[in-house]
């Protein structure tokens, strides 16, 4: 473990993220370094105000870091978490720009030289001259080892402003902030920022937005809405001295929203997705699960067994794309599909049925519809899709209606909503779902 040194005098209230890379702008990575340092950062108590990519010219670093500490049209960031730039080509530049802006001198680092060296001679290989690059640290710098690879980080810093310094690929990345980075800023944060998200279904985004307006004009805790796939998320964000009464902010705020016009559509809290909460639920009753898909494609089962521990309840899934499988498969009615076409409420409870007595489940889904682009009829267009629901109590169906949505998207919403819907009926039926 790092050992933390001072960097600053004062504490560290904002960030911001400055990734490094051609790559990054290119297309040809995917950011996610900035999605798991502001998750952590926030943790921590710190706010992150901005994200930045730039790519490998010194310039254009330059400018941005400049920018961010000091605080061209928004406020100066404390910290600033730089990832990228640190390997041993010509144009890895991160260190030098960063030194030339703290006015530091770079020097050999002899214990990451080592360290470099080390690790080629473990992997059986014969290090370039180019990787000693890789050891040069600014004067006064407090270096990071890289237990996973051949680039230290570092951190530096001066009374008001402070940089670390990390390698790009996550698997690195990742555990240097966890195991260095997080001992070495917890001194200087003296604030918790606690977040929680209420998850809803059934409502748009602007919906919601509008009936809860009062409470988002709140600051502390400030409540915002996000719009999913499918469904609506608030994130419910607190600041306080300490957890306990960062806590106590969220609980306030989530009570009042529970209380309004929206806590009917309210399924979980902090729960990843519908199919988590369905799950448990089912585990709770001693209930097993079953799919039968057309226009999903077996999308309902893939989410499910993605989730741990499903195996406990799913028992499986036909993916019955075609009439003639819903006929041999599930026992269809051809005259039910010639009298009412399979994309209908009556095809969707055979299909769910038929899935209940193929599979030996308590619960079945099923879904049938018209995901798109082309299709669909003038009762039931593109966009339309019949959801059925098989319990032991009783078998019903749903339509859904998501127009002017993308294939995916509606395949993607139709999952979430039969999660749930298949929730609200279990509740309906009296079973004792946790809460």
């Amino acid at each position: 473990m790092c050992v933390s040194s001072p960097l600053r005098n004062a504490p560290l209230h904002t960030a911001e993220i400055l990734c490094v890379g051609n790559e990054l702008l290119f297309g040809d990575v995917i950011n996610t370094n900035a999605a798991y340092l502001s998750t952590q950062l926030t943790a921590m108590g710190i706010a992150v105000t901005r994200h930045t990519v730039v790519g490998d010219t010194p310039h254009a670093l330059q400018t941005a870091l400049a920018d961010a500490f000091s605080g061209v049209n928004r406020p100066a960031a404390d910290l600033v978490i730089l990832t990228g730039g640190l390997g041993p080509t010509y144009d890895d530049l991160t260190k030098e720009t960063v030194a030339a802006y703290f006015g530091r001198e770079m020097y050999c680092h002899e214990a990451s030289l080592a360290a470099i060296k080390a690790y080629f001679e473990k992997s059986g290989r014969i290090m370039s001259p180019n990787n000693q690059k890789q050891a040069m640290m600014p004067s006064g710098a407090i270096v990071l080892p890289n237990a996973n690879g051949t680039a230290p980080g570092l951190a530096i810093g001066n009374d008001t402003n402070t940089a670390v310094l990390l390698p790009g690929p996550p698997f690195e990345m990742k555990p240097m902030f966890e195991t260095c980075v997080i001992p070495l800023l917890r001194p200087y944060c003296d604030r918790v920022l606690v977040s929680h998200n209420l998850h809803l279904m059934g409502i748009g985004e602007s919906d919601a937005e509008y009936r809860l307006r009062e409470l988002m004009t709140s600051q502390n805790p400030t409540l915002a809405p996000y719009c999913g796939m499918g469904e609506v998320r608030l994130r419910i964000t607190a600041e306080a001295q300490n957890q306990d009464t960062a806590e106590a902010l969220c609980q306030e705020m989530a009570d009042k929203i529970r209380a309004s016009s929206v806590g009917e559509y309210i399924y979980g809290i902090d729960i990843p997705n519908p199919e988590t909460a369905l799950i448990a639920a089912l585990k709770h009753l001693g209930l097993t699960l079953g799919t039968a898909e057309s226009c999903t494609g077996g999308l309902m089962g893939a989410r499910i067994t993605a989730i741990s521990g499903a195996s406990a309840v799913f028992m499986g899934g036909l993916m019955t794309y075609c009439n003639q499988v819903k006929i041999k498969a599930l026992g269809i009615s051809p005259d039910t599909i010639e009298a009412v076409t399979e994309v209908s409420g009556e095809v969707a409870k055979q299909m769910a049925d038929g899935a209940r007595a193929a599979l030996g489940c308590d619960v079945a889904i099923s879904a049938t519809g018209y995901a798109g682009p082309s299709g669909g009829t003038e009762e039931n267009p593109v966009g339309t899709v019949y959801v059925g629901i098989s319990t032991p109590k009783v078998t019903t169906a749903i339509r859904l209606y998501f127009p002017r949505k993308s294939r995916s998207y509606i395949r993607e919403a139709v999952c979430s909503r039969a999660f749930l819907a298949t929730l609200d009926i279990l509740r309906e039926q009296g079973y004792p779902l946790p809460s």
